[in-house]
């Protein structure tokens, strides 16, 4: 068989992020430059360092173990409890971040072609309507260094060179993931290899290189992407020449390992373990599809994976240290109180939960909600902040930094990052994020007796919602098989309230669980293929006249027709390894809900 892409490897009129808005405005209306943005701005644009790392766990603790990220960042800044990226997994996450819209807008669904990678980056004309390129338009300088996306490598590196940055240094394939030996390639120049040097020791003397270039420019505001591997695994490539036949051979091409630490931090947290939480290698089976078939973990399968998740903690003290090398920087330079810094990842992890094996991927918890913290300017300090924001919603709110129009396919909008703003979006905010994948998981870990690594039917589209009154996550498989949690009751997601075998309560919310699902499938109806501003409003699609807001408004029992009897529901009609729209069932963009409440569909177009 021919292998799948994934295998192989976001008075003054105040931008929206900083005033008392959520950004729910025109999509279309400039966000406006404030005659003061913050604290010792004085009328200048802001300085941003985003920090990207890569499968950066939240549920997992990583955050407690790096001391100098909470003393710079989290202490500092406000860290965002609910953010989440929309697909689990390397390039579909960081396209959708570089250019605020959805995977199944970008059609970027994999790490490699066909499907995804830079080379389908570039052929779905991203490479020119993406953030740098906004960027450079809005008056700054740009800068990078780092991983930017899958199959950006040694040979197509200069075909084409990524549009949009000043000065870049990229990480390249099939190095990217090579802790002592990576690649890196600076501007117009060939690659170089740095054999035997840690890449995030490389990285961090490149990123203060880019730093120091910047502050050179003092008449112009700078971007400055900074973006390490870790703590993705260590994978070793071992050809370019050729493809497997079977998934059975792929370890003759590739070699996934714990990530390497750099020396100085080998001896570190030797008698960690993952978090025993009541999902981790539970004696029931849980979830849908493949995952209800795995075994559960040995004893020596447990202790490689604790092994594992201690080098991960490890791979990121260097990461711990760029950061504050970073802010000391900027501070010996005058330029911390003007600066915004963004530090997140490109999705979640797990390790032996559910009994996974060290991956990604999954619509649980622990691969999409994932660490956001910002710090700047008007940014509140010490705050954990319980609002809703997703990848897609940070190119909104860096352009709205720059005082850069808003674009109107945007799929997201900005997020509030001052006071009055956050206060705000506790009441005004949407709740729900749209979550999608496409084509087979990957077990990173080691194989244990006649387990598989690769898990080929892993297409989904799902729906998680959180209210102060409910907290659900709601999917649909391409096999038929639905996934229904009330994480508020069972925040470790043991029950799938849809699963054959499963129990479920007579009630949800005081109500039938039919009458619930029913409105959460609609929802994801529209959300599986929406655009721009329906992605941001969904509800409002449904119900033009506005009076549903959110899933509360829309179990009123007067809607129980339009929602149980008149509506399409989500399907697929077979697995496919990437977007194929006619393997995905009727859609919302194409052909529309039955009826919209109070218009019929032939009023309504």
């Amino acid at each position: 068989m021919r292998l799948p892409g994934a295998a192989l490897a976001a008075g003054l009129q105040l931008p929206a992020v900083l005033a008392g808005s959520s950004g729910g405005g025109d999509s279309q209306k400039p966000l406006g430059l404030a005659d003061s943005w913050g604290p010792g701005l004085s009328g200048k644009r802001p300085n941003i360092v985003f920090v990207l790392t890569d499968d950066q766990d939240l549920h997992m603790q990583s955050l407690d173990y790096l001391p100098l990220i909470k003393k710079h960042l989290i202490n500092e800044g406000t860290l965002y409890k609910r953010h989440y990226c929309t697909t689990a997994i390397c390039c579909p996450a960081r396209v959708s971040l570089l250019t605020g819209r959805l995977a199944h807008n970008t059609n970027v669904t994999d790490v490699n072609p066909p499907y995804g990678g830079y080379p389908k980056f570039v052929h779905q004309g991203l490479n020119n309507a993406y953030l740098p390129v906004w960027l450079q338009e809005a008056g700054y300088n740009t800068y990078y260094t780092g991983k930017l996306f899958n199959a950006h490598t040694t040979e197509n590196y200069h075909s084409p060179y990524p549009a949009g940055w000043n000065s870049s240094d990229f990480l390249l394939d099939p190095y990217t993931y090579n802790y002592l030996n990576a690649s890196y390639q600076r501007n117009r120049d060939p690659p170089v290899s740095y054999q035997g040097q840690h890449t995030v020791d490389v990285l961090s003397q490149k990123a203060l290189g880019f730093l120091e270039d910047a502050v050179a420019h003092p008449d112009r505001p700078f971007f400055l992407g900074i973006a390490p591997v870790a703590p993705h695994s260590n994978v070793e490539a071992f050809s370019l020449d050729g493809t497997p036949d079977d998934l059975d051979d792929i370890e003759q091409f590739v070699r996934f390992t714990p990530p390497i630490p750099a020396a100085r931090h080998a001896h570190l947290f030797e008698d960690v373990i993952v978090p025993r939480t009541p999902n981790f290698n539970p004696s029931s089976v849980t979830g849908a599809s493949w995952v209800r078939t795995l075994p559960r973990q040995s004893a020596e399968n447990v202790a490689f994976n604790d092994h594992f998740y201690r080098q991960r903690l490890r791979a990121l003290q260097s990461v711990d240290e760029l950061v504050a090398a970073v802010v000391e920087k900027l501070e010996a330079h005058g330029l911390l109180g003007e600066t915004y810094i963004f530090y997140t990842t490109d999705n979640g992890y797990h390790i032996g939960q559910h009994r996974l094996q060290p991956g990604k991927e999954c619509g649980f918890e622990e691969d999409i909600n994932i660490p956001l913290i910002v710090r700047g300017p008007g940014v509140p300090a010490g705050e954990v902040s319980e609002v809703v924001t997703t990848h897609v919603d940070l190119a909104p709110t860096l352009l709205g930094l720059a005082g850069a129009p808003a674009r109107a396919d945007f799929d997201g909008e900005a997020i509030p990052l001052s006071r009055g703003a956050l206060d705000e979006a506790v009441v005004s905010r949407h709740e729900h994020v749209t979550v999608e994948f496409w084509g087979l998981a990957i077990g990173e870990g080691k194989v244990f007796g006649d387990q598989s690594r690769f898990w080929l039917n892993n297409t989904y589209k799902a729906v998680r919602v959180i209210s102060k009154e409910y907290s659900f996550y709601y999917a649909v498989w391409c096999n038929g098989e639905h996934e229904l949690y009330d994480v508020k009751a069972d925040p470790y997601q043991l029950t799938n309230l849809l699963h054959p075998s499963s129990t479920p309560p007579t009630t949800l919310l005081g109500l039938p669980l039919s009458k619930v699902t029913a409105r959460l499938d609609t929802l994801l109806f529209v959300l599986k293929s929406c655009k721009a501003q329906t992605c941001v409003r969904p509800w409002h699609a449904l119900h033009p006249a506005g009076n549903v807001q959110n899933l509360h408004d829309a179990l009123s029992g007067r809607f129980d027709v339009f929602y149980e009897q008149q509506q399409k529901r989500v399907s697929f009609s077979r697995c496919e390894y990437g977007q194929l729209l006619d393997a995905e069932g009727p859609q919302f963009e194409t052909d529309g809900v039955v009826y919209r409440q109070g218009v019929r569909w032939s009023e309504w177009v």
